[in-house]
């Protein structure tokens, strides 16, 4: 009896419509507030003061700084990311006092070499790069909402949704 059970539940779901096989073709806006594998810099709102990198749990952001003579402030010569060794915690975002850093709304950041995954301050401060609004809720209505994929049992069709 408990065989013919698994194979009626399996027979049941062999014919529905798949659900992975739309995200090449279609690709869905993600939470507001995703901590996406990306990050996104501003250089004109930096100072240089370092305590992202100080927060960082481990140690993967190194910034480089100058002091410049004639207005006596630190200018940021560069920053480095190393997103392979990155947990994505946003403790970066949330400590930096300029708000000059976002975490990005990307999540496909695979790359091929270990070598790929260093973000250095012309990844970070891309135009292509979008900020998410974690840490930053002024941010949430220029985002579009999330879309879900959602399988209606009764039409046997995969819609798209959309939720906060």
């Amino acid at each position: 009896m408990g065989i013919a059970k698994g194979m009626l539940l399996t027979l049941k779901h062999l014919f529905r419509p798949r659900v992975t096989t739309q995200y090449p073709d279609q690709r869905l806006h993600t939470a507001r507030r995703i901590r996406g594998q990306q990050f996104v810099w501003k250089e004109d709102k930096c100072t240089g003061c370092a305590t992202c990198a100080k927060s960082c749990p481990h140690g993967v952001i190194e910034i480089k700084t100058i002091q410049s003579s004639i207005t006596n402030r630190y200018i940021v010569e560069d920053i480095i990311f190393d997103t392979g060794r990155c947990m994505y915690c946003g403790l970066c975002v949330e400590v930096c006092p300029y708000n000059a850093l976002f975490m990005g709304r990307s999540y496909e950041q695979a790359q091929y070499t270990r070598q790929l995954l260093w973000a250095n301050r012309e990844i970070l401060s891309s135009p292509e790069a979008e900020p998410s609004a974690y840490y930053h809720e002024e941010l949430e209505a220029g985002i579009p909402r999330q879309s879900l994929l959602v399988f209606d049992e009764y039409s046997q069709e995969l819609t798209v949704g959309e939720h906060d």
